[in-house]
């Protein structure tokens, strides 16, 4: 009996995390409002620095939970940008974990608070949260013909004219990688045959709209584009490569390493020309495939599970992030305190997500 309860407490191990992380969204939600209402007739860029600096300071809570708390090794490998820069953030895309491995990196060269993602419409209808990403500067797009590359070329050029810091994120295969969805691999599979292009094994064909828009629009205000390649180790069995954690599994501490490989080139080396670039981008993902091959199948056990050269194992310190979880926290707990304040905390929860739905219908 007392094991199983054991057993039982150690396999909900994401429930701290999650309830902090989302019961602290209201409260941070309402801090962004005060700061959007007071900021509405200054220049954009005073919103613009303390919006980045809010951001900052949830994404740090956030890592807290999925860095520190997790004690997850983090292997960086190959160009390690130190500096802020503005960039695209091109990586394969397996686990909504993803997501936060752009946080990760973004964090060391103090740049978290400018991470914008390109995001699947869907998830526009986040409680709180769907209509937040889009006004930090998330930009959320349709797939395949139904892209709307007017009103993402419109939001880049607004950012860029405004000297947005962009770190902007994008996933190019458009959906999620998993070596068990056999369906998917194999209609990319062959999507790639039919026009010529590699078949690749450990990732799927790379679409092109996305990033080529954010790239032509941006051009000339970027610094360089981070080619990244991630693999999250544990989940493998014999060397076989199996589905890669989910949020709930990654704070369950199921993943003991994460392996980053950077590959930071320059903006002169990218084709401005799409067809062109449709091809750069399927060879970038090409380099992907052979290291994901080698990582998961080399016959030499010395370059299995690691990528090619020297890897820095990276410990991102509890200062940077401990602060924002008890800041956060500590302000949702005195909040729930008070009969006004457990009243606003769930009436911005209510009206907070239908204003955000609204919003984000009209702006559709």
């Amino acid at each position: 009996m007392l094991l199983s309860l054991v057993l039982h407490t150690y396999s909900m191990r994401y429930l701290l995390p999650s309830v902090v992380l989302l019961g602290t969204a209201p409260t941070y939600v309402l801090a962004w409002g005060v700061w959007r209402l007071l900021s509405a007739f200054l220049p954009a860029r005073f919103y613009q620095a303390l919006d980045d600096r809010l951001y900052c300071v949830y994404q740090s809570m956030v890592l807290f939970f999925f860095e520190n708390y997790t004690g997850v090794q983090i292997l960086l490998y190959g160009d390690l940008p130190k500096n802020k820069e503005n960039i695209i953030y091109l990586a394969n895309h397996q686990s909504t974990v993803d997501w936060i491995v752009a946080d990760i990196l973004a964090i060391r060269q103090n740049a978290l608070g400018h991470v914008r993602y390109v995001l699947k419409e869907g998830l526009k209808w986040l409680p709180l949260y769907g209509c937040y990403f889009a006004q930090h500067g998330g930009i959320y797009v349709k797939r395949s013909a139904k892209f709307n590359e007017k009103e993402m070329r419109n939001k880049l050029q607004s950012y860029v004219n405004a000297g947005t810091p962009m770190y902007l994120v994008i996933f190019p295969e458009g959906t999620r990688y998993n070596p068990e969805q056999t369906k998917v691999l194999s209609a990319s599979q062959a999507f790639a045959a039919q026009r010529g292009l590699a078949v690749l094994k450990h990732v799927l064909t790379p679409r092109i709209k996305a990033t080529h828009v954010a790239f032509d629009c941006m051009k000339n205000y970027l610094d360089a584009i981070y080619d990244v390649t991630v693999v999250y180790e544990g989940k493998d069995n014999g060397g076989q490569r199996r589905e890669s954690p989910t949020m709930t599994e990654f704070l369950c501490k199921e993943c003991p390493k994460i392996h980053i490989h950077i590959d930071r080139i320059d903006k002169k080396d990218v084709p401005e020309k799409q067809e062109h670039m449709r091809r750069w981008l399927h060879e970038r993902f090409e380099i992907k495939d052979k290291m994901l091959i080698e990582f998961y199948e080399s016959p030499d056990p010395e370059r299995r599970k690691r990528f090619p050269g020297k890897s820095v194992n990276s410990k991102l310190s509890i200062k940077k992030t401990l602060p924002s979880m008890l800041i956060l926290s500590g302000l949702t707990a005195g909040m729930l305190m008070t009969d006004a304040g457990r009243k606003l905390y769930v009436n911005t929860w209510i009206y907070g997500t239908l204003l955000g739905c609204l919003w984000v219908t009209i702006k559709a």
